[in-house]
């Protein structure tokens, strides 16, 4: 049983590299376009659909290798392994994340095709777009921090595992909000620049 445990463990942390990896380095590269690159230029379609699939394939096996864990360790340590702080913690995370997911790959990456760039979006879909991103970045790194963290469990209570959740969704939603209307600034600047010349 321990060697079937570890190996699920291991496809998990696998999907989850994976799927932590893609996000952020596609994060990067769009937080250093709105930051330094031409704000008017589109977006990486193709890219766009090879992280949607990637981190859908993760997502799956994430689910799955993680609700087999949890049913080993549910099978030795009875209905009380439920109770757990840390456990509920993860699993409110990973299930937000996979309604954000939704939302991400039904609404916010077909739009993004659409019109070509986050920043030629309408404004409520662009808010819809900064909200579901901040969500999908907070929620990822927080769930695997919760994952690791092996010490939280049964030391702290849901609320306190949880608080600093949403305060860090707000702080990329703030973020990712100024970086947009400093690249839209950008670009008005850079098309005046050319008209006037």
């Amino acid at each position: 049983m321990e060697l079937t445990r570890l190996a699920i463990v291991y496809i998990h942390l696998i999907a989850c590299c994976i799927a932590i990896g893609l996000v952020i380095t596609s994060d990067v590269a769009m937080l250093k376009k709105l930051v330094t690159g031409d704000p008017d230029s589109a977006d990486d379609i193709a890219h766009l659909h090879y992280v949607k699939q990637v981190v859908v394939l993760s997502l799956v096996a994430l689910w799955i290798s993680g609700l087999a864990i949890v049913g080993l360790d549910a099978s030795v340590k009875g209905l009380e392994y439920f109770t757990n702080p840390k456990l509920q913690a993860k699993f409110a995370i990973v299930t937000l994340l996979t309604l954000n997911g939704f939302i991400l790959h039904g609404k916010v990456m077909p739009a993004i095709e659409k019109f070509g760039s986050l920043l030629k979006l309408p404004s409520g879909l662009r808010q819809w777009s900064i909200l579901a991103g901040a969500v999908s970045a907070v929620s990822w790194l927080y769930a695997a921090l919760i994952g690791v963290g092996r010490p939280l469990a049964w030391k702290y209570s849901l609320v306190e595992l949880l608080a600093a959740y949403p305060v860090l969704i707000v702080g990329g939603m703030l973020t990712t909000a100024v970086l947009v209307h400093r690249a839209k600034q950008r670009s008005s600047y850079l098309k005046f620049r050319f008209l006037a010349a």
